[in-house]
């Protein structure tokens, strides 16, 4: 047998990591959520309880004199499904875009955003509202909840910035867990001396977009830009980190300041989501997995940017099923979220390819 017989040609990406990504794949990605997240948009404004129509809807957005002319239908468009649809788009970039910073500063897919103790902060702070400061209005709950969020979470980055390990990531996990516990037993407290604003209270707590308003989220849009802004200027430090904290300390980064800045950005973003829909789970778990799993080898920064589409998309066709499972009642989005995020979980920590989901450089 000749050399030419014997010595077979190595085929490409064969060895033991497999092929390596094409630089379109994440812009494939990104651009196949951003379309999805164009159509969920449109559904999001024609479907909806009450007697308005999908046609009757669509009609409304083409411009037909008719359907213009109609107040009720105005109003179940522009008054109720425009809002939640922008809010769905603004709590689910919030809180992918968050989780996908918090993992990757830990190094742990399967830290979530509460970690940091913002949504026991919020929700201290509307008990306290509802309770001595009879704050009723979804404006009054909207203001308490993101003064608790970012109050709970400027108290932990103290914590955490503290001591010879200041920023590590056991540091910042321990300060928001313990502080988490402490406000939700005070939440506790209070609700069992105070029964008339636990109706009040469970209500937000369950997380839901009904009754949100535009010139609710009118305020909010200036933090939030702030928070995905200060996202993207982590994404080239959070690479650098992803080699670990010597890696990051030999390219003139430091480690626990990166990991700082996340907290703090974090903060911002799901302040801003807890604030509107009330605590969400799950969505700041799963969105980063999915995107890490598609862009796999891709840089931090399509990473966070699929992480806030994907969750997006989650987030409204969320809210779009929770507005015809049960008409003409309507289930709270995080329960919808909950039935799909727990299995989904259970699955992520039982695959094997958990080891190679952390946050790649």
């Amino acid at each position: 047998m000749s050399i030419a017989q014997g010595v077979r040609p190595k085929r490409s990406g064969s060895g033991h990591h497999g092929p390596r990504p094409s630089p379109v794949r994440p812009a494939f990605w990104v651009l196949a959520a951003l379309a999805l997240l164009l159509v969920l948009v449109l559904s999001s404004l024609l479907i909806g309880t009450g007697s308005s129509s999908p046609r009757d809807a669509w009609n409304y957005l083409a411009g037909d004199p008719a359907a213009r002319a109609d107040a009720r239908l105005r109003l179940a468009v522009v008054g109720v499904r425009l809002p939640r649809t922008l809010a769905a788009v603004l709590v689910g970039a919030c809180l992918g875009t968050a989780g996908c910073l918090l993992q990757a500063a830990t190094r742990n897919p399967l830290a979530e955003t509460g970690l940091l103790g913002v949504n026991s902060g919020a929700a201290f702070a509307v008990v306290l509202g509802l309770t001595f400061f009879g704050a009723s209005s979804s404006a009054a709950l909207l203001v308490w909840a993101l003064v608790g969020g970012m109050a709970a979470s400027a108290v932990v980055l103290l914590l955490a910035a503290s001591g010879r390990t200041a920023g590590s990531p056991l540091r910042l996990v321990l300060a928001g867990s313990a502080l988490g516990a402490t406000f939700h037993g005070l939440t506790s407290y209070v609700l069992l001396g105070t029964q008339s604003t636990f109706d009040t209270y469970r209500y937000w707590t369950i997380g839901s977009l009904a009754g949100v308003r535009t010139s609710e989220l009118a305020p909010l849009l200036p933090l939030a830009t702030v928070g995905l802004l200060a996202a993207l200027c982590c994404a080239r430090p959070l690479a650098a980190l992803g080699l670990g904290d010597d890696g990051a300390r030999s390219l003139g980064h430091h480690p626990g300041r990166i990991r700082l800045a996340v907290a703090g950005s974090v903060s911002l973003l799901v302040g801003c989501a807890v604030a509107v829909a009330g605590p969400i789970a799950f969505l700041g778990l799963l969105a980063p997995f999915a995107a890490r799993v598609l862009t796999t080898g891709a840089r931090m920064a399509a990473q966070l940017v699929l992480s806030a589409l994907i969750a997006a998309d989650v987030m409204i066709l969320a809210d779009v099923l929770a507005r015809i499972v049960i008409r003409p009642w309507e289930t709270p989005v995080s329960v919808l979220l909950a039935f799909v995020g727990g299995p989904l979980l259970v699955w992520i920590a039982r695959s094997s390819r958990l080891s190679t989901a952390g946050a790649s450089a």
